[in-house]
């Protein structure tokens, strides 16, 4: 280790121009992929860590010819919507986002079939169908028809006929499918240890052409919405206008990634930039850090190029983390060296930094470690963006290190050296207060602590992890408003497919139907019969009283099914039910203009499945999707009995509730992990199990306040919350390390208790007060954010911080000063 030292001391003091030479050929090798650095906001970065429900969701939009690939314009007229000049209105707005070279179709209430002709039948459906595009339809006939439609309100148009919508679908190309089921197949070949050297070259190249594809995909997409936005706003003087849809949300969120990461980036360098022009009065002091940190953040961005890992909405907040961190170590450093200045004055610089260096490296060691740890801890989350979030820091901090311990001196020995500060009697009057407070006052803070703790832990009972997805955003931004409109007028945002397989085909579907007296389209036949059809009477009259019971739950919005069509033929049917020879031939006399409307995105034969397709209104407050989704499959599995293999649920319903359902289990799984960790460190650290206890109770504390805070407030866990208790005691055990060590220092020297209390409040206490305020400070810019998981987490993270300072200068040195680690003090 002495040998390591002497080699470090001698790189970096020594020779500090060769080490920034080398160090700046890094940064040229980092910058030279800058340009391929990414931002994820797909259906890939929102899910558990190989959630199957992915898949199922892509492989049921292809088996029906159901995709979220299409953006919803809403338009509520000033006027009545039945009026010529606001169906023109439309029209040419229509018209417009048709001529968008992406948008491969248009749906409105204006191209859509009307179905109101008095001469229309099911014999004439084909050439008796109406829209308000190709006929002369009288606007009262077609408001009648289009609410009188099973099909089209909630979804075209609202109930109150005030909104419609116009679906602007932007088809993705088969080779996204191709090469993403590609990729996917050789990865689980990879996963199972079957992928020989020709399949793995594959999948990198494949890889390779699917990154390709998204970026070009994305781009396309961001152009075309931001193309929709400018025709959107030449109208927007005639109605209310917004913009919804999957693609839009995706790309809002990519754009809200870019703003947050600049945003936080800028706002927090500025505000560390005051925060050390305050504190230190150096030029040398302010530069040194800002560049320290500069160069954190330039390497990791410079990696993510490098290995093309996309930045998510989770982990867009790593570029002002790692800017506090970095500055916290360089804090510490600076606090030390300045005490080394005004304690020995005679030393030359050099003498300075390597006694800073060797009195700092093994608690910053630590420090860093612990804080890795935490982030690290993130990985066994099993939700994709936050373990990426957790790799992410962890190297971060790893190069944070590294450069507070050879870049650091290096700049500080090349520069001039900062004149020491000023001779400060007593200084710091508030860390001095603590002091005074902790030494009179023990009972009080031991009491004060044990019903803290017992507050915190009331408070996480009652935690709870379901909120909503509008929520997320503030609520004057474009993605609240549009998701608002259409939750709360055409039937619902979150969508929920329920997809039943038919279980009672038969294994010989060559057998003759007709070899018994059962009639298959009325009963349901035993044995080899004709089963292997949806287009019984039996089979859709179970499918309709699992339409209904969707239909009827509170938290459902639109519904629709093959029995949407059914009743949308039996109003062409004069209003009377079809009966069971009309319905085996539906498929037969639909025209095939209207069975991607009517029947494809329902039954698919060839899989022997029928499709359900429920949006749940995600702005009720009561919503809680785990209990419904339970209630759901409890209902069609026990009165309907249907049976649990014939079920699959999928959808963004199910996806986003298996990430909410895991937070539970991931912050106990996180947290544990994060203790055990850090209770280990501290053991072979302090080399004592009561220091290590003691050293676990403020953080113990300041995790369970934001947690306990959070469950008061009634803010729900979220995919950014639930980041903050491990995160919290990483940061904040910095502070016990840093405090114990230097206790330990500085009772050697009198062996007085109380003494060394008062010391390391004035010397230590002052860099933890330091970078607790810069760290505070930094997390404030969150709020700048427009997603709102990212406001909590910087102001809960604040509030953390916070408490654990006040465990670092007050719980931990009353411990220290009853359990007396060190053993006795002289004169007791």
């Amino acid at each position: 280790m002495r040998s390591l030292y002497r080699l470090h001391h001698q790189l970096v003091l020594t020779r500090p121009w060769l080490t920034l030479a080398l160090f700046a050929i890094v940064l040229v090798i980092a910058s030279l992929k800058l340009h391929q650095f990414r931002l994820d906001a797909s259906a890939e970065s929102l899910v558990l860590e190989n959630d199957s429900a992915l898949e199922d969701y892509r492989t049921v939009n292809q088996r029906f010819g159901a995709s979220d690939d299409f953006l919803v314009v809403t338009y509520t007229p000033h006027e009545d919507l039945f009026t010529r000049e606001a169906i023109d209105t439309l029209r040419n707005l229509r018209n417009e986002l048709a001529e968008l070279e992406p948008v491969g179709s248009t749906n409105s209430i204006l191209n859509v079939p009307l179905l109101h002709s008095p001469d229309l039948t099911l014999d004439t459906v084909e050439s008796e169908i109406l829209t308000l595009d190709e006929d002369d339809v009288p606007l009262d006939k077609a408001r009648e028809s289009l609410l009188s439609n099973p099909l089209y309100p909630n979804m075209l148009i609202s109930e109150d006929a005030t909104t419609t919508a116009i679906q602007v679908n932007l088809p993705t190309p088969q080779e996204y499918f191709d090469l993403l089921f590609r990729r996917n197949e050789l990865r689980e070949q990879e996963r199972a240890g079957e992928l020989n050297e020709q399949q793995a070259e594959e999948l990198e190249q494949v890889s390779a052409e699917f990154t390709a594809l998204l970026e070009k995909l994305e781009t396309e997409r961001t152009h075309t919405i931001a193309d929709v936005r400018g025709i959107l706003d030449q109208y927007r003087d005639r109605g209310e206008i917004h913009l919804g849809g999957v693609p839009m949300i995706a790309s809002d969120m990519i754009r809200f990634i870019q703003n947050d990461l600049s945003t936080f980036g800028i706002g927090v360098l500025i505000f560390l930039l005051l925060t050390l022009v305050v504190i230190f009065r150096r030029w040398q002091w302010v530069v040194v850090p800002i560049l320290c940190c500069g160069f954190t953040v330039w390497l990791v961005a410079g990696y993510l190029g490098w290995t093309q890992w996309p930045v998510t909405v989770i982990s867009s907040n790593f570029v002002s983390l790692l800017l506090i961190m970095t500055l916290s170590l360089t804090i510490h450093l600076m606090v030390r060296y300045r005490e080394y200045q005004q304690d020995f004055p005679g030393q030359d610089q050099k003498q300075h930094l390597r006694d800073t260096l060797s009195a700092m490296i093994k608690p910053c060691f630590y420090m860093a470690l612990t804080t890795m740890v935490a982030f690290g801890s993130l990985t066994f989350s099993g939700i994709r963006p936050v373990i990426d979030f957790g790799w992410m820091m962890t190297l971060g901090l790893a190069l944070a290190f590294a450069i507070s311990f050879l870049i650091f001196p290096v700049l500080v020995s090349l520069l001039p050296e900062p004149a020491p500060r000023r001779s400060e009697s007593g200084s710091l009057p508030l860390t001095d207060a603590f002091a005074r407070f902790t030494e009179h006052f023990g009972g009080t803070v031991l009491i004060g602590s044990a019903i803290l703790a017992a507050l915190c832990i009331a408070g996480m009972a009652r935690l709870s992890v379901e909120n909503s997805f509008i929520d997320y955003f503030k609520s004057d931004t474009e993605i609240h408003q549009g998701m608002l409109v259409v939750d709360r007028k055409l039937g619902g945002t979150t969508p929920l497919d329920i997809v039943i397989t038919d279980l009672q085909r038969p294994d010989d579907s060559r057998s003759d139907p007709f070899v018994s007296d059962c009639d298959p389209f009325v009963d349901d036949c035993e044995g080899g019969d004709l089963r292997d059809t949806w287009f019984t009477w039996q089979k859709l009259e179970r499918l309709e009283q699992v339409h209904d019971y969707l239909d009827g739950l509170p938290e459902t919005g639109k519904v629709t099914s093959i029995t949407t069509t059914l009743r949308l033929l039996a109003d062409v049917n004069g209003g009377e039910p079809l009966d069971a020879m009309q319905v085996a031939f539906v498929p037969a006399f639909l025209p095939d203009d209207l069975k991607p409307i009517l029947l494809t995105p329902y039954i698919n034969e060839e899989h022997e499945q029928a499709r359900i397709s429920v949006r749940l209104i995600d702005s009720l407050p009561d919503l809680k999707r785990d209990e419904l989704l339970t209630e759901i499959r409890t209902h069609l599995t026990g009165q309907l009995e249907l049976k649990e293999e014939q079920l699959l649920f999928t959808g963004m319903t199910v996806m986003y509730n298996n990430m909410l359902q895991s937070l539970f289990d991931s912050q106990i799984r996180t947290l544990g992990i994060v203790f055990l960790a850090i209770a280990l460190m501290f053991l072979v650290l302090f080399r004592s199990l009561k220091l290590a206890l003691i050293g676990l109770a403020p953080n113990l504390l300041a995790a369970g306040s934001v947690l306990g805070l959070m469950g008061w407030l009634g803010i729900p866990l979220d995919m950014m919350t639930i980041t903050v208790a491990a995160i919290t005691v990483g940061i904040a055990v910095d502070d016990t390390i840093h405090y114990i060590h230097r206790f330990r220092e500085e009772f050697s020297k009198d062996r007085d208790y109380v003494a060394t209390m008062h010391r390391c409040h004035q010397s230590i206490g002052r860099a933890m007060s330091y970078t607790t305020v810069t760290i505070i400070i930094g997390f404030s810019i969150l709020v700048l954010s427009n997603f709102l998981p990212t406001i909590y987490f910087g102001l809960f993270t604040g509030f953390a911080m916070f408490m654990a300072l006040m465990g670092a200068l007050m719980l931990l040195p009353r411990l220290i000063l009853v359990v007396k680690p060190f053993g006795p003090q002289d004169g007791s």
